[in-house]
């Protein structure tokens, strides 16, 4: 073989390996075998269970319809070591709700952007702007305890910081193995009275309050203007891992294109969200528009 003719067969190889390059960079391992592989907790409703009754399952189902992709899950309980044991450990491909800019994933654009929210009963006619404000100083406060040290909740803090640490109520977020729904249990305390409020994260307040909604009032809990690093408010994304942005990208484009049909699932769960062009909360269970306080902005 000629100089000139093994240049042409190194050029051809280099340009085949090179295409196949491309293509293998084009099919992200999330969609490569067909598969939108969804990392999510298995009783974490109303986001997600392993029936796939969660608002994250039905827009998860809908991306992978709209991706022509085959959904699967691995399920693990969303707790410490969670993003390292899953897609850390490439055993699936995208968490459907993390916060925007979570710095453990890539985060897509956000999709929706929700608050903590107060849950008092409507007889009580509550209307607190402030934790300054004489009433909570009688109240029973209940508050979920996400950490070992169950006080480090944005509530748990501000409440702490305004005397109200005697006031606290404390519910674990997760609960016994046995329990299911165990994030329930704190709006039904209230409904209950079992305890006078509680400040819970807006998805879970609005999704379990419908079931009383004669009887309890869903409100947005002010932040505090003096700790801005402690919003009550957040943005919520997809997250894939670091290294995927093509992915991300891909996510957001579906995400786009589905914007009305999954704003149509969060009203359906009745997710507190706030609107960024009217900058008002939805009400979760009657669906009028709560103001949301100046501190929180």
């Amino acid at each position: 073989m000629s100089v000139e003719n093994k240049r042409r067969v190194i050029f051809r190889c280099q340009g085949i390996a090179l295409a196949l390059c491309l293509s293998l960079l084009a099919c992200t391992p999330a969609i490569a075998d067909g598969k939108l592989r969804v990392c999510a907790d298995p009783d974490n409703l109303p986001f997600s269970n392993r029936k796939q009754q969660g608002f994250e399952n039905q827009i998860a189902l809908l991306l992978a319809k709209d991706m022509k992709a085959t959904l699967s899950y691995t399920w693990m309980k969303q707790r410490q070591n969670f993003f390292r044991q899953t897609l850390g450990a490439r055993r699936c491909d995208v968490v459907i709700g993390v916060p925007t800019n979570f710095d453990r994933v890539l985060t897509t654009k956000p999709y929706y952007r929700s608050s903590y929210v107060f849950i008092t009963r409507r007889h009580q006619n509550l209307d607190i702007k402030s934790y300054d404000d004489p009433v909570l100083q009688d109240l029973k406060i209940g508050i979920h305890a996400i950490g070992n040290d169950g006080a480090n909740s944005p509530p748990a803090v501000i409440l702490g910081r305004h005397g109200l640490a005697k006031n606290i109520i404390g519910f674990s977020m997760w609960g016994e193995s046995a329990v299911k729904n165990p994030q329930a249990l704190i709006v039904a305390a209230v409904a209950e009275a079992k305890i006078d409020a509680a400040i819970v994260w807006g998805p879970i307040g609005g999704y379990f309050a419908k079931k009383y909604a004669a009887d309890l009032a869903v409100s947005l809990a002010p932040a505090d203007s003096e700790m801005t690093i402690m919003p009550f408010e957040y943005d919520i994304s997809m997250g894939v891992r670091k290294d995927e942005a093509e992915f991300a990208e891909r996510l957001e484009k579906s995400i786009g294109q589905n914007r009305h049909k999954i704003e149509k699932i969060l009203s359906t769960y009745h997710i507190p969200v706030i609107k960024p062009d009217s900058n008002v909360l939805t009400n979760p269970i009657n669906g009028g528009l709560i103001e949301p306080s100046s501190n929180n902005r």
